[in-house]
């Protein structure tokens, strides 16, 4: 069983306990993901399943997408609503809640472009092969590089769902947000950050990623969504992404037979570029059928294909 599971994980699962549900479900011990979500945020997780795993590589950076209501108020010491609160600031709920969208919209703006975050303690990121979370439980806090990373559009959310704005019974304020940013982006310091700017601790009281790359929330299944599809005796291709349609935004080559039969044993094949091309590129390398063999590399110089990543089918 190969191709691409997008689940809508619930609140208060881990990303392991979704991949080890679908590995029971499916029957598959290859199964990975691309990205991790929180255990408290819900949305799109990417499984990868059988040789799917083998495009970890190109999916895992992919764009990703969130709606993200930050707390103000005071801050947490996870940056989210699961850690203890910390330096709650008097009468902050009613400044802030005087505050009008222009102020709040010009907080998030400045966050956006090319900025540096220090990644959060508790965060699944590992140095020295350790996982910064699981020192933060033991109470150790080590020195961590800020990292680079690109926020598109963070904006204030108007879905009609309710107000951007809302004042809660503990003197704090949520506001509804909208995020577009690159792998490797902490909105948890995103919220920490706007409330710096405000002059209020802040933390992330609710977190949905609702798009990674080129899968979206709404072509999702929950897990139980999931487990009746698989019991009903459905087909894989009822809720797997072939690996055709896994990286659209890389260019195709179609090989003929022969380049084909090359090429499942890894061999590089004339390539018929197109003037998009680039040297170095990454290309999807399909048989005649269309079937998808391997993701390869093009040398510009020899005008060949090398194949990289083997997809084709065991035979």
């Amino acid at each position: 069983m190969d191709g691409i599971l997008v689940i809508d994980k619930p609140e208060g699962w881990t990303s392991h306990d979704v991949v080890a549900r679908a590995r029971r479900l499916l029957r598959e011990k290859r199964v990975g993901h691309t990205g991790t979500l929180d255990p408290f945020a819900t949305g799109v997780l990417v499984l990868l399943v059988g040789r799917a795993t083998r495009l970890a590589q190109f999916l895992s950076g992919a764009e990703k997408e969130y709606l993200a209501t930050i707390r103000f108020g005071y801050a947490t010491t996870t940056g989210d609503l699961t850690g203890e609160p910390r330096g709650p600031v008097e009468g902050a709920g009613a400044r802030l809640a005087a505050l009008g969208e222009e102020e709040y919209g010009a907080a998030l703006s400045s966050l956006r472009g090319e900025i540096e975050q220090v990644p959060p303690m508790y965060s699944a990121k590992k140095v020295g092969g350790r996982k910064l979370y699981e020192l933060a439980r033991r109470g150790e806090e080590i020195e961590r590089k800020a990292v680079r990373v690109h926020v598109r559009e963070f904006d204030v959310l108007h879905d009609g769902a309710g107000p951007w704005l809302r004042r809660n019974e503990d003197d704090s304020v949520d506001l509804h947000t909208r995020v577009v940013c690159s792998a490797g982006t902490y909105v948890r310091a995103l919220a920490e950050s706007v409330g710096e700017r405000l002059g209020a601790g802040a933390h992330l009281s609710a977190l949905r990623r609702t798009r990674a790359g080129s899968f979206h929330v709404e072509s999702a299944l929950t897990p139980e969504g999931l487990q009746k599809r698989i019991e009903s005796g459905a087909p894989p291709a009822d809720f797997l992404t072939p690996l055709e349609a896994a990286l659209p935004e890389l260019p195709a080559a179609h090989l003929t037979a022969d380049e084909a039969r090359k090429a499942r044993h890894g061999a590089a094949v004339g390539a018929r570029a197109s003037a998009a091309w680039e040297g170095g590129s990454y290309v999807r390398m399909h048989d005649e059928a269309g079937a998808l063999l391997a993701v390869g590399v093009y040398d510009a110089e020899r005008g060949r294909l090398q194949p990289r990543v083997m997809l084709a089918a065991e035979k």
